[in-house]
């Protein structure tokens, strides 16, 4: 009987990969999958740094904090709290009016949340 004096780890490795490409692959779609928002189009949109803080607009113009919905009456008393500093990234369905939007923005401005980014998906304005 030959003896094995080294073992070929290769396929191992390969296997690992592909399962690591498998966990990236859908971890991304876990992350952005939780509302169904339909982002506007913009020609380029600024990387939004993994921002803690999530703010959004659904198409049935409901308004969530981190992913809890808030009233937008409420949304004020909520923010409070944040530091000044925090990043916060704001997505909005594109059906939605502008004046929900606005309303996100004014409440930010008056506590001089000034750390936004929006989201957008990429593609012709």
């Amino acid at each position: 009987m030959k003896r094995f004096d080294a073992i070929n780890v290769i396929p191992f490795i390969d296997i690992m990969l592909v399962l690591l490409a498998i966990v990236l692959t859908t971890a991304t779609f876990v992350t952005h999958g939780q509302l169904n928002i339909h982002l506007p189009k913009a020609s380029s949109a600024p990387p939004a740094g993994g921002a803690p803080i999530e703010l959004a607009i659904d198409r049935n113009r409901v308004t969530y904090y981190n992913g809890q919905p808030v009233p937008l009456q409420t949304l004020k008393a909520s923010l409070s709290t944040v530091p000044k500093e925090m990043p916060i990234v704001l997505r909005v369905d594109a059906s939605v009016p502008f004046s929900d939007f606005v309303a996100v923005i004014n409440v930010l401005a008056a506590l001089q949340l000034e750390r936004l980014s929006i989201l957008t998906a990429r593609g012709p304005a």
